[in-house]
């Protein structure tokens, strides 16, 4: 393993995930390189030495400069979500993850990781699933099915452009700067309308933001990462409810209790995903599959290759990760 200095282009750096690999990055010493949307929010870069890089994903000359000269090639970059069409999902997941593919390849890079998803195993119970089972063949919502097919194109170009590259599955993100997912669990929790479907004791599989970045640089130095993939969360058993009722605590409002029954919680996801396709609306509806999949199953899985081969082990528990993403968010005007 390499401790000099190294040259990173990274995508989606002004994202939760990115705007982390950004500020550990510039810890240990590397100089970063960021490909910037020009509407994108730069607060967290601005206060950094970092080289913007102007452009997007579907910018075959951004990405250009971007690769030339870099050790490594860190894709935080997605189109995430629980809405949309395939093809809206496919035009940044897959279609421009090939061009940074390519550019990657011709430039020779050291490294590339690329950060995918536990979404990616099929919509069903999990307990303990590793990575020797394979990747659902079709998913329950677009995104999920559009991270399988990335994961797919970036492993093929391994095997046919002998390109260094890595994959990295979290499960459920959260962390400081979260702007999307924390904030509205608690502004549900604050108006009352959060449901438990079924118990709430199911496994959420979910990763405090710093334990990824670890996952991340781990997967880009150590060389029998090349070729492999590595599901990555906090490593312990947190519930849906030991979750929700943590982020009730330390935002002062009382836990939930409501709950539905997960037939009738189904139920509602199809019944109103097929209403809401049917007038072509643009937000998902209350219950949808994807929700469903997130708060209905079991989402449990091994983290032991991560652990056998990078030396993963998650630095922050869930309950530290938690404390921190929530004093972030309650010291925002």
């Amino acid at each position: 393993m390499s401790d000099q200095p190294k040259t990173i282009f990274l995508t989606g750096a002004t994202g939760l995930v990115g705007s982390h690999v950004v500020e550990a990055a510039l810890k240990r010493g590397h100089t970063v390189r960021a490909l910037v949307r020009p509407s994108s929010d730069t607060r967290w870069l601005d206060q950094w030495v970092v080289t913007k890089v102007p452009g997007d994903l579907e910018d075959v000359e951004a990405l250009r400069k971007g690769v030339d000269g870099a050790d490594w090639v860190l894709n935080c970059a997605a189109k995430v979500g629980d809405w949309g069409t395939l093809e809206e999902f496919r035009k940044l997941n897959v279609s421009a993850l090939k061009l940074l593919l390519d550019t990657a390849s011709d430039a020779k890079v050291g490294r590339f990781v690329h950060v995918s998803s536990l979404g990616v195993y099929e919509a069903r119970d999990h307990f303990g699933t590793d990575e020797t089972t394979p990747p659902a063949a079709t998913s329950l919502d677009p995104y999920t099915r559009s991270k399988t097919e990335a994961e797919a194109l970036a492993l093929s170009y391994v095997k046919d452009r002998g390109l260094p590259l890595s994959v990295v599955r979290p499960g459920f993100i959260y962390g400081e700067r979260d702007r999307t997912v924390l904030p509205k669990l608690i502004t549900n929790l604050k108006n009352g309308r959060f449901t438990y479907f079924g118990s709430g004791d199911q496994a959420l599989n979910c990763i405090y933001v710093k334990n990824l970045v670890s996952a991340i640089f781990l997967a880009a130095e150590v060389p029998e990462a090349i070729g492999e993939v590595f599901n990555v969360t906090d490593g312990q058993r947190v519930s849906k409810r030991e979750f929700v009722a943590q982020v009730a605590k330390l935002a002062g409002v009382k836990p939930p209790t409501r709950r539905i029954p997960l037939w009738l919680a189904w139920t509602m996801a199809v019944l109103l995903e097929r209403r809401a396709k049917r007038l072509k609306s643009d937000t998902p509806p209350l219950v949808n599959k994807a929700r469903y999949k997130f708060l209905g199953l079991n989402l449990d899985y091994s983290i032991e290759k991560a652990r056998k081969i990078l030396g993963y082990v998650p630095p922050f528990t869930t309950e530290q990760g938690l404390i921190a993403a929530m004093a972030d968010l309650q010291t925002k005007p």
